[in-house]
């Protein structure tokens, strides 16, 4: 009788491997939990500290990838590489001065015309002019008794240098403006410089091809990711424009730049924008039904294009956990303020491109992926 212990043909079994899907490497040593964990709080306190310089040094690597598709389309009718990086940034650069140029002018008069506008605001909102009184005045008691200063002695010490503080705010983001395009011409100057280089420097072959079909997903989601918001985006501003427009709104150039602005950063844009056209209602238009219309019809925009035809779009590459999305939001807005929320979602697209690619991360990549088909991220 023979000894051999394999089953006969018709009851053979596929292996393991074929039944279960396999299991994700976890972390098994607590040295190895707790380095990673020092490292990434080292990390975030660097890009505290150092964000005068990482930040436009992130912004540039992100328009970068959404410039990608046209340096390639200018590649590939011979146009030299620092004349098409070149093009790009002064084309990037009419639009942004552009719109900034168009929008000047009404986003002027529309500061003007707030101070006179409040007492009309108020009169409409005194339904809960009560309960906000009762509030303020809870919170002067509860200053009182803590003891801190009171209301009228903080008015009577001068009012804050406003004027200094704006023209401070403006040096800094011409000074953030310059280093971003500039790193961002020698990005797109570069080509694939970078990824070469890592790829000469990998020991293995199956290293050399990781490296490269990573640098590839990122680039080609990310970059997917960022033309197609953008594209939503504007259809966006000129469907709010059109919509305020319609209304009778003064100025709806405006406020379809502001819808588009806004579009950027998912879940706090949208609220944002959703009480910013109910104070321009409340402010402007007649009767009172009316004045809600603006907030109306902004957030059936964004309930198409954010809920319907944006995840739609983006479902085969992106499914952000929205839990790890609201959370990063508000984390990388609190460090680097509004730039940082705008690129809070790009930044954990690229986290978690890196985490499923590399396998000892794998873990960590799942966990920040969503349910295929949910709302937008």
């Amino acid at each position: 009788m023979s000894n051999d212990a394999s089953p006969p043909p018709e009851l053979d079994v596929p292996p393991r491997a074929e039944i279960e899907p396999e299991e994700m490497p976890l972390p098994g040593d607590p040295k190895t939990v707790f380095l990673g964990a020092l490292t990434i709080m080292a990390a975030l306190a660097c890009a505290y500290v150092a964000r005068e310089i990482l930040l436009p040094i992130v912004l540039a690597l992100v328009l970068k990838l959404l410039l990608q598709p046209l340096m390639r389309a200018l590649a590939r009718v011979r146009v030299p590489r620092p004349i098409a990086a070149i093009m790009l940034i002064v084309g990037l650069w009419g639009v942004l001065v552009g719109l900034g140029s168009m929008l000047s002018g009404p986003a002027q008069s529309w500061a003007h015309r707030l101070p006179e506008g409040l007492p009309r605001l108020q009169e409409r909102v005194k339904v809960i002019s009560g309960p906000l009184d009762s509030i303020k005045s809870t919170l002067a008691h509860a200053k009182g008794l803590l003891g801190a200063p009171a209301a009228g002695a903080a008015e009577t010490s001068g009012a804050p240098d406003i004027q200094g503080a704006i023209l401070s705010g403006l040096q800094t983001f011409a000074s953030e403006f310059f280093t971003t395009f500039l790193v961002l011409f020698f990005l797109l100057n570069s080509g694939d410089t970078f990824l070469r280089r890592l790829v000469e420097v990998m020991p293995r072959f199956r290293d050399k091809r990781q490296v490269i079909d990573i640098a590839y997903q990122v680039e080609s989601d990310v970059s997917s990711y960022l033309v197609t918001i953008t594209v939503m985006n504007v259809l966006v501003g000129v469907a709010t424009g059109v919509a305020m427009w319609a209304l009778g709104l003064q100025d709806p150039l405006l406020w379809g730049a502001v819808a588009l602005l806004f579009n950027y950063v998912p879940i706090l844009g949208p609220l944002v924008g959703f009480a910013t056209f109910l104070a321009v209602g409340m402010l402007t238009l007649d009767p009172l039904w009316k004045a809600f219309m603006p907030m109306t019809i902004y957030g059936a925009i964004h309930v198409l294009e954010g809920e319907t035809i944006t995840p739609m779009l983006l479902a085969r590459r992106f499914t952000l956990n929205p839990v790890i999305v609201i959370i990063s939001l508000l984390f990388w807005d609190w460090m680097w303020g509004v730039p940082g929320a705008i690129l809070a979602v790009p930044m954990l697209a690229i986290t978690k491109i890196l985490c499923d690619g590399v396998r000892p991360l794998a873990a960590f990549g799942h966990f920040l992926e969503g349910e295929k088909g949910g709302g937008k991220a």
